[in-house]
């Protein structure tokens, strides 16, 4: 399954990318959200696309030099590399939290509607529970 994945990816990807375009010359005259599916469509598709093209071009490269995959794997799973990426993740964390909820509070100043507030309102929770769904996991495994 896992060989097989950016194939798969790749033709959803182009399918998707396809579906958006034509969509984009049938509904014309559509409202709501039925406006903007083509256009996510789009986003999505070539998101998918896009890297389903590079994870498959990635693995050819290293399947015809072994040396460099092996390189790359070792780079990977080095500790000091780890080590570091866990720490870059912990300060957008902390960066993020502030920074959201400055966004809140000025969203609602300036008198957004309310329901972009309340989807930035329920995404700020989710991350928060995460945080503390996994501050908690990992007390009890240490």
């Amino acid at each position: 399954m896992k060989k097989t994945m950016p194939y798969v990816t790749t033709v959803a990807g182009a399918a998707l990318l396809v579906f958006g375009l034509v969509g984009i010359k049938t509904f014309g005259d559509v409202q709501g959200f039925m406006a903007a599916l083509p256009y996510i469509c789009i986003g999505l598709g070539c998101g998918a696309l896009g890297g389903g093209v590079g994870e498959i071009a990635n693995r050819r490269v290293l399947e015809s030099n072994p040396e460099t995959a092996r390189r790359m794997e070792i780079e990977k799973n080095d500790e000091r590399n780890l080590s570091i990426a866990n720490r870059a993740k912990g300060r957008a964390f902390d960066v993020m939290i502030p920074l959201f909820g400055a966004l809140m509070l000025s969203f609602a100043l300036m008198g957004i509607g309310m329901i972009p507030i309340l989807m930035l309102v329920a995404a700020y929770l989710f991350v928060c529970g995460c945080g503390v769904y996994y501050r908690i996991r990992y007390e009890r495994e240490m």
